[in-house]
């Protein structure tokens, strides 16, 4: 990771949830629409002016979710997972969610990927 990158509190991921909920639809709603439209097409399917336009909206909604300063990880388009950059404990962090989470829960070392999620500690002791 870069020093320039942007390092989310769990609470500051959670505010950015409500608009990175709606751009992971759309991400999602728009590679099923791909799939089905290549079933229709068939042979030379990256050719086609509709796959063309989709796959270019779904480049742009990465994009706005790079810009709040998260990464979609889901490249087969079908849970809509989505790494927070983050520092627990001083050490880089991705804070985990996926589309059919409520809530921002867990996180994973840079290296560990998903399948290492681990329960976010609190941030603050409860009095």
């Amino acid at each position: 990771m870069t020093t320039d990158l942007k390092y989310f509190t769990p609470s500051q991921a959670r505010k950015t949830l409500p608009l990175v909920k709606k751009i992971v639809k759309d991400i999602l709603d728009t590679s099923r629409e791909m799939r089905l439209v290549a079933e229709e097409v068939g042979e030379g399917v990256e050719k086609d002016p509709r796959i063309q336009k989709l796959a270019d909206n779904v480049e742009k909604f990465m994009n706005e979710l790079e810009e709040i300063g998260c990464y979609f990880k889901d490249w087969n388009f079908s849970i809509g997972l989505v790494d927070f950059p983050a520092l627990i404990d001083g050490k880089e962090v991705f804070l985990c969610w996926r589309s059919d989470e409520d809530d921002i829960l867990y996180y994973h070392d840079v290296e560990a990927g998903f399948a290492g999620r681990k329960l976010i500690p609190p941030e603050e002791p409860v009095n």
